[in-house]
């Protein structure tokens, strides 16, 4: 199938001596090529976690998502039957923001969606109907009920913009913490100045945080919120 922009993948092996020897990892990777082949696209990258049954981290993953949040990638995945049913691996990708394909499974991304939107529901419902059941026992005790001047209504919409700025200040740390390194192996490679850095950013086709270009102020942007989200930290 015809497919165009950049892509980083993931391939996942049960066992070290597996992923010596490349059994199971050669039809991964066969499956990926097959399923890009035609269009217009770059593979940023490709990562190969070796996991046991015991083992709940996954360092390669968190790299593969790592640069595909740096490029605006998308994750492809060979075989997903048993990665699906792995809990830590959705929670990573699902808080990761990053868009993913499998290739043996490809409405497999829209299907975790649907499926993470009816639990929404099912969670809004639920506060709903405790919401309700608050509002009738109060209501019950003799609590004037309506005209809200600012209660509930109002502590609500400030919650939301709270919430709506904490998840907008944690996007822009990730991406600062997933830049810096980056930057500074730069620096060290003797790409000093930002204007340099920037350059080399743009060169290698990671683009900022809205999609542009980048610029010495933008570098000095990153390197500014990394140290205060280091200093915070401490």
């Amino acid at each position: 199938m015809a497919t165009n922009g950049k892509f980083v993948a993931y391939y996942r092996v049960s066992t070290a001596r597996q992923g010596v020897s490349g059994l199971g990892l050669d039809a991964q990777r066969e499956a990926v090529r097959i399923h890009l082949n035609g269009g217009r696209w770059k593979m940023v990258a490709e990562f190969t976690e070796v996991e046991s049954g015991k083992r709940n981290d996954r360092p390669k993953l968190a790299e593969a998502l790592a640069l595909c949040r740096l490029y605006n990638a998308t994750l492809i995945i060979a075989k997903i039957d048993r990665l699906a049913r792995n809990v830590n691996f959705i929670s990573n990708l699902m808080d990761s923001s990053v868009e993913f394909v499998a290739v043996d499974f490809p409405t497999a991304n829209r299907l975790t969606v649907h499926i993470l939107a009816a639990v929404a529901e099912h969670e809004a419902l639920m506060i709903s109907a405790r919401t309700k059941a608050g509002l009738a026992a109060a209501k019950a005790r003799g609590t004037k009920l309506g005209g809200d001047r600012g209660g509930i209504i109002g502590k609500l919409s400030a919650a939301g913009v709270q919430a709506s700025t904490a998840v907008r200040r944690g996007k822009a740390e990730r991406r600062a913490a997933d830049l810096a390194p980056v930057i500074r192996s730069l620096q060290a490679e003797g790409h000093e100045s930002l204007r340099a850095v920037a350059a080399v950013l743009n060169d290698r086709g990671i683009p900022t945080a809205r999609g542009g270009q980048w610029s010495a102020i933008q570098v000095q942007r990153v390197l500014s919120n990394t140290r205060a989200n280091e200093s915070r930290s401490r």
